[in-house]
């Protein structure tokens, strides 16, 4: 079955699909999404990236 054939089926038959089978697709790919910023403080860059000559 084409993407194409995919996107036609009825709302009711992709939602019974989605009951039994989960989420194939996604509605959107990861590259379309904005990306997830790291748990971390702000200074954490900072202070991982401090030249050796200051002190610290």
């Amino acid at each position: 079955m084409s993407g194409e054939d995919r996107e036609r089926k009825p709302p009711r038959d992709r939602r019974k699909l989605e009951e039994i089978f989960g989420e194939v697709l996604p509605d959107t790919t990861s590259d379309e999404r904005e990306p997830e910023r790291p748990a971390r403080d702000e200074d954490a860059w900072y202070r991982e990236n401090r030249p050796p000559h200051h002190g610290g």
